[in-house]
């Protein structure tokens, strides 16, 4: 299925976008002693930071956006591009068929599709549009089995 390396590298994508947007386009501001929910993303941020990605802003006590964590989103914005140019009026069973033929992984092409498309960026929403009987924050929504399994029914 999903590796918790997968997981922590979609979580650190979505927590880029994140970043990225104002708060009036739903963007969110993590602080680096993390509290509540967010407190379990606290890896993904670490990692981010230790990449490069992000840094930590210590006057607001919050992780911040460098270049290079914008040079991440515009690769993978252009990659998602790339794939719904391609496959947008395909239906899925062709589109998982191609991509295997070129040995390119399913999940990662419908992440990429969704998290670009903004279907991730309320993460509660994306779960009761699904009918998730019970409803789990985002941060454990975003590092569950849940989530990747309910990408991978997209799938079949």
């Amino acid at each position: 299925m999903i590796n918790e390396t997968q997981k922590h590298y979609y979580a650190g994508l979505w927590a880029l976008k994140m970043l990225d947007l104002t708060a009036e386009d739903g963007g969110r501001e993590f602080d680096v002693v993390g509290s509540g929910p967010w407190t379990l993303l606290e890896p993904v941020l670490e990692g981010l930071a230790v990449e490069g990605m992000v840094s930590i802003d210590s006057k607001r006590g919050q992780y911040a956006l460098t270049g290079a964590g914008l040079d991440r989103l515009g690769n993978a914005i252009d990659e998602a591009e790339a794939y719904i140019e391609e496959f947008d009026e395909q239906e899925a069973d062709a589109v998982v068929t191609a991509l295997r033929r070129r040995n390119l992984d399913p999940l990662r092409v419908r992440y990429l599709w969704g998290w670009y498309q903004g279907e991730f960026d309320d993460l509660v929403l994306f779960q009761q549009r699904r009918g998730v009987a019970e409803v789990e924050d985002e941060a454990s929504y975003l590092l569950s089995d849940a989530l990747y399994e309910a990408l991978n029914r997209d799938l079949s």
